[in-house]
């Protein structure tokens, strides 16, 4: 794709899932990576996988709800490669399935923590490092219509949705681009999970979907990977739904 080659990009959560098939897939154009996840082998997993394919690529462990990991994750992005041209802020966790009314509070304040606070941190960083580009986070549909029992889930990916659309406000004149992807139910292990939790889960996941299928990572990736790249150079404030026609 197009403006690809050469750049440097973040890739947060890459230890497996989308963010493991979006690193993939940029390296596969040239992009140069730095990946983040808090599941340090799985990351630097993801790393070798591309420096295995003649890319270049570096992993660090972090949390990315913490503000000093976060500070010094972009401590050593800098050092390692100096500027920023891609963030994909796609790092999150799903904290269960609970009613409304007893969901638990430090389930909540983990998921707000993770999903919310942490994409601001990292974005905060991103914006203030990178000259232009594109900074694409990763949300959900559940950011844009409700999902029953993962009420905070559902909150934070609203929130990524506003934080993205007032980014994009601010930054359109710097060159920088700011946009979202929203995906329905992906093949990931946070879905695994929810399935094991629920055992008819899958079934009602499956009902919901007019394509009658769950989307795979690299299809997601392709999506987070084109608003990155010069052949989306007009798109900013878009949240991106790739849902097999579930919101239709």
């Amino acid at each position: 794709m197009q403006g690809l080659a050469g750049k440097t990009a973040l890739v947060t959560g890459a230890a497996g899932g989308i963010g493991r098939a979006t690193a993939l897939m940029l390296a596969s154009h040239g992009t140069r990576l730095f990946l983040s996840d808090l599941q340090a082998a799985a990351c630097e997993e993801t790393a070798e996988m591309i420096r295995s394919a003649g890319g270049d690529a570096h992993a660090m462990q972090a949390d990315i709800s913490d503000e000093t990991q976060v500070a010094a994750l972009f401590e050593r992005l800098k050092s390692t490669f100096g500027s920023l041209d891609i963030a994909v802020n796609n790092a999150g966790i799903e904290g269960g399935t609970h009613p409304f009314v007893a969901y638990p509070s430090d389930t909540w304040h983990k998921v707000i923590a993770v999903n919310l606070s942490g994409v601001f941190f990292c974005m905060r960083a991103e914006i203030e490092l990178m000259k232009g580009g594109s900074i694409v986070n990763v949300a959900s549909v559940a950011g844009i219509s409700g999902f029953a029992y993962h009420a905070a889930y559902s909150a934070s990916k609203h929130g990524v949705v506003g934080l993205t659309r007032s980014a994009a406000q601010e930054t359109a004149r710097k060159g920088l681009r700011v946009n979202a992807v929203c995906p329905a139910f992906t093949q990931t292990d946070m879905v695994d999970r929810i399935s094991a939790l629920v055992p008819q889960v899958a079934e009602k996941l499956l009902a919901s979907v007019p394509m009658r299928r769950l989307a795979t990572p690299e299809e997601i990736a392709s999506a987070i990977v084109w608003l990155s790249s010069g052949e989306s150079s007009f798109i900013t404030g878009h949240c991106l739904v790739a849902d097999g026609g579930l919101r239709a």
